[in-house]
């Protein structure tokens, strides 16, 4: 009798009973991995049952390409195993752009064992082996892994342990599987692990020469800082050679992009160890152009309608439980300091003290400015912008550079509207947003829409769905892809976050815009409305940047540290061939100047082509160079940094020039 499929035009409605995936959606080019079936993420092998729909998922595909990164950790796993006997099998999930495995062993991996084990691995891959998956029961599971002290911790067989989710792919989803590697010629079992799947058919499915094991690191059992230390394998798969030099070019570009080396190279900012981790202090260049960052986007807030108001850094603890942000987000701040308490002289209170904060967020206090005095709807909506310093207690292995730090910036909005102005500012929100994202010089970006948590939020279903609709349609009209993120959203609402693509494709979180009910009703927020009522305003989050700190180091690595002349922090160096012409490229710098250009000229002993190395290394726009003739002639030669060069351009032509792309904006 056969089975009737619900599938795509090509996939035949009917086919055997007894029949699996592979035979409805398999190919001998080895694209197709595993299939969707009713929704759901399955081995090529799974057998199919009456009214199935079922759908391919190909290696391309970031379903497909976790699947294949998740198999090639297996083998290693395998291949690891084979080489150190001792290691005992932690988990092995797929990440972002590829994978890990974690083994307990007494001895750390060498440089030395990791290339063994990538040799092995690759071994195993052109040898074939299948990989079959298999339902156990706990007691046989328990049984076969007898040895492996982690697979059984992951079983609840130890005392106090705790099976672990399914997002590490290794137990759960409603039965037990482990997964053989049986070798494709003689049929023998070769090695097993306790994993949930699903996995590529076999080994031919994977390129051995897009594979690369990248490092080792120490790591924790379940990532628990109580539990055994672990070895971890990182390693990275794609599905063709192409890609894996695609992806370690762009390794290569990062490191040389890397905003903390720049930081120093360039004079920009700086970490000192007397200041403590994740706090940053900018140096008079790096002070440049953050101003400049600053100061345009201050001219676009006023020009969109925006009022400047600016908060203390601390305030009473009292402040955080109207907010909420002592009950959702008090891991995420710096311990409280107890002050304002007065003692008797005998030691007793006289004065109960209390609890100050370092702020962590701008929304409390910018509802305080909302709240003190009388509101009406004739002056909605009001859009209230801070550049305001908060304060976050990141973990010490978290903060990273600039992107992740203790003590930012935040270029900070809360716009306050009716529910009727609502879908129209957002809308002028990302418009504004993406406008001025791209004046920095960003171009390709995404949205990803981040949900309710039913677990870490409060409200009503039917303000979380009003607040997501309005999101959603806002996201729609901006023509940008929209990418769902459930579960994401803060604990008052949900938000949006423009995604950007730099310069070597890599995606930064930038801008986000939250839809918020709750805090003006926490904070008792009112207008007279139209009809003389008093009605609670709906509340907009909106950070541009999403902190000064994180925008500048994205930025840096976006150009390289080759900034736009508008914001380099010195956009013009003169270079005279001599000393003796010092004087005509300082009298130039002085015009320069006065059109509020960032000018310096070399008086160093150092010899010219020294000098023109030195500006280029620091990566200035434009430098200008003159020497007798150019004196004669009321010229300069004028260079560019990429290091072409027009000689003998008139004093007042590359003057205005200079001030013409800097003025206007211009990316070189």
């Amino acid at each position: 009798m056969p089975i009737v499929l619900v599938g795509t035009s090509k996939i035949p409605t009917e086919i055997e009973i007894g029949a699996n995936a592979y035979d409805v959606v398999g190919d001998k080019a080895r694209q197709v991995v595993v299939a969707r079936v009713n929704g759901e993420i399955v081995d090529l092998s799974h057998v199919l049952i009456d009214q199935d729909h079922v759908e391919p998922v190909l290696i391309s595909e970031p379903e497909g390409l976790s699947v294949l990164r998740h198999s090639v950790a297996h083998v290693v796993a395998q291949a690891t195993q084979m080489l150190f006997a001792q290691a005992k099998l932690g988990i092995g999930p797929p990440i972002k752009d590829g994978f890990f495995y974690d083994f307990g062993t007494d001895t750390p991996f060498t440089p030395e064992d990791l290339s063994a084990i990538e040799k092995k691995t690759i071994e195993i891959i052109q040898s074939g082996q299948k990989f079959s998956r298999r339902v156990v029961t706990r007691d046989q599971a328990q049984e076969e892994l007898s040895g492996e002290t982690y697979k059984l911790a992951l079983l609840g067989a130890n005392a106090g342990a705790e099976v672990i989710s399914q997002d590490v792919m290794e137990v759960g989803g409603g039965e037990l599987t482990i997964y053989d590697n049986i070798d494709l010629r003689s049929g023998e079992h070769r090695w097993c692990d306790l994993c949930r799947g699903p996995h590529v058919p076999d080994t031919r499915y994977i390129d051995a020469k897009a594979i690369k094991l990248m490092k080792t690191s120490s790591a924790y059992w379940l990532g628990n800082q109580q539990n055994d230390s672990m070895q971890r394998i990182y390693g990275t798969a794609w599905p063709t050679k192409d890609g894996l030099k695609s992806y370690l070019h762009m390794l290569e570009e990062a490191e040389k992009r890397d905003h903390r080396r720049l930081g120093i190279d360039l004079d920009l900012f700086s970490f000192p160890d007397e200041i403590g981790s994740g706090l940053a202090i900018f140096h008079p260049k790096g002070g440049v152009v953050r101003r400049a960052m600053e100061d345009y986007s201050r001219v676009r807030h006023e020009s969109a309608g925006y009022e400047f108001v600016y908060t203390p850094h601390i305030t009473k603890g009292s402040l955080f439980e109207t907010s909420g942000h002592l009950d959702w987000y008090k891991d995420g701040m710096f311990p409280a300091m107890h002050l304002d308490e007065e003692l008797h002289e005998d030691g007793t209170v006289k004065r109960q003290g209390q609890d100050y904060y370092l702020k962590p967020m701008n929304c409390p206090f910018h509802n305080l400015i909302f709240k003190s005095r009388g509101r009406s709807y004739r002056e909605l909506p009001i859009r209230l912008f801070e550049f305001g310093s908060v304060y976050r207690y990141e973990r010490s292995g978290v903060v990273h550079g600039l992107t992740r730090v203790r003590g930012m910036t935040q270029d900070d909005a809360h716009i306050y509207c009716t529910p009727e102005q609502m879908p129209t500012e957002l809308g002028k929100l990302l418009g504004f947003v993406l406008d001025l994202l791209r004046d920095y010089g960003l171009e390709d970006f995404y949205l990803e829409l981040s949900t309710r948590n039913p677990d870490k939020s409060i409200g009503t279903d039917a303000e979380w769905e009003q607040a997501t609709a309005a999101l959603a349609e806002a996201a729609a009209v901006s023509g940008l892809d929209l990418v769902p993120d459930p579960g994401g959203a803060a604990f008052y609402g949900p938000k949006i976050s423009v995604q950007a693509r730099d310069a070597i494709g890599r995606t930064w979180q930038m801008s986000t815009i939250q839809v918020d009910f709750q805090l003006p009703q926490r904070f008792e927020l009112e207008y007279q409305a139209a009809d003389g009522n008093r009605a609670r305003p709906i509340m907009i989050h909106r950070a541009l940047f999403g902190s000064i700190e994180r925008f500048f180091g994205v930025l840096l690595e976006h150009y390289a540290g080759a900034f736009p002349p508008w914001l380099a922090p010195v956009q013009v160096i003169g270079i005279p061939v001599a000393s003796a012409h010092n004087e005509y490229l300082e009298d130039l710098a002085t015009r320069l100047r006065a059109s509020g250009i960032r000018v310096e000229v070399d008086t160093s002993d150092e010899r010219m082509q020294k000098k023109i190395r030195t500006a280029q290394t620091q990566k200035v726009p434009f430098m200008l160079i003159a020497g007798d003739d150019d004196i004669a002639a009321d010229a300069v030669s004028f260079r560019f940094r990429d290091g072409t060069q027009e000689n003998g351009v008139a004093v007042d032509d590359a003057l205005a020039k200079i001030i013409d792309i800097v003025n206007t904006k211009v990316q070189i």
